[in-house]
């Protein structure tokens, strides 16, 4: 199946050549190819240009390190322990 699935066949394409023709006409077709290959190798370079300076510009980039916060020290507080006598004391 192509893109359009099974709603194009050779009909339609034979169909759409020949309206192409007819519109154009036929000595304006070869100039109407060589100006969209012209379009299309613009195109290449310009995207493989784009691509290259992308590139170099992530290569030349420095990458940044940062330093780690430092560790936070928590220390348990003291808990209370109900002694018999009704009052608390710290355990520790």
């Amino acid at each position: 199946m192509g893109i359009f699935g099974n709603a194009f066949t050779g009909w339609h394409l034979i169909a759409i050549l020949l309206i192409v023709v007819l519109l154009f006409g036929a000595p304006k077709l070869p100039a109407l190819a060589r100006s969209i290959a012209t379009s299309m190798k613009i195109f290449k370079t310009e995207i493989k240009t784009d691509k290259d300076e992308t590139d170099k510009a992530q290569a030349e980039t420095p990458v940044v390190y940062t330093e780690e916060p430092p560790a936070v020290n928590v220390t348990p507080q003291a808990q209370s322990v109900p002694t018999d006598s009704g009052t608390t004391t710290p355990k520790q």
